[in-house]
């Protein structure tokens, strides 16, 4: 080895370093962490998945559409934000994870000023509710289209209209939005959430109002 020139000799230890730390972060590292992930926190680690009547029917990292075959929202659940990511297949109608993506358009730009005011009016018509109660996330996207929460205020609104279609009690449909109402992070980080999804399922396990599978929810 010594009788190689030195350029040789820095390249061959270069190697072996490559090497090494191949092992160590590529290989090592990954697997101690994947072991940890599923010892420790294995709900989060698969993917946060949620199960209704035992089958898989989301994740609550990620939001889903309730609507008909149609594309129109059912009225008897709580609907997301709207979502810019979809593939744009006239069947797709957003929360699609393979397609994670934002409106991308500024405060000013007039085709998002067309767009808010068209939901705005159907929000409006759909919760029977004034535009000047309708918060801003009933009416824009997230960064990633795939947020699976709704504002406290969002949900609010959105109350009245549930309660008639499952015709459940107001009062009830609060205390369940209430339940499901997340608070910041440790307290300080982010804004209280609804994960639209649980609180729906939670709907749909109340006795007599199974209907998750049969409404044809989208994912």
């Amino acid at each position: 080895m010594n009788r190689l020139p030195s350029s040789v000799r820095q390249y061959i230890a270069a190697f072996r370093m490559l090497l090494v730390f191949t092992v160590i972060c590529g290989i090592a590292y990954p697997v101690v962490m994947w072991g940890v992930a599923q010892a420790a926190f294995k709900n989060q680690a698969d993917g946060s998945l949620v199960t209704y009547k035992g089958q898989v029917v989301g994740s609550s990292l990620l939001c889903q559409e309730f609507v008909n075959a149609k594309g129109d929202p059912l009225p008897q659940y709580f609907q997301p934000r709207p979502s810019s990511a979809t593939s744009g297949d006239a069947t797709d109608y957003g929360c699609d994870p393979g397609f994670s993506a934002a409106a991308n358009l500024s405060a000013s730009n007039s085709t998002l000023v067309t767009d808010v005011k068209q939901l705005q009016a159907q929000i409006s018509a759909f919760d029977h509710v004034p535009v000047s109660e309708i918060p801003a996330d009933a009416v824009t996207s997230s960064g990633s289209g795939l947020d699976p929460d709704i504002s406290p205020a969002n949900a609010a609104i959105q109350v009245d209209r549930v309660a008639a279609a499952r015709h459940l009690p107001v009062s009830e449909v609060q205390q369940l939005v209430s339940k499901f109402t997340q608070g910041r992070n440790i307290g300080i980080l982010g804004e209280p959430r609804v994960d639209v999804l649980t609180l729906n399922i939670a709907l749909d396990e109340l006795p007599g109002q199974a209907q998750y599978v049969s409404a044809g929810a989208k994912g």
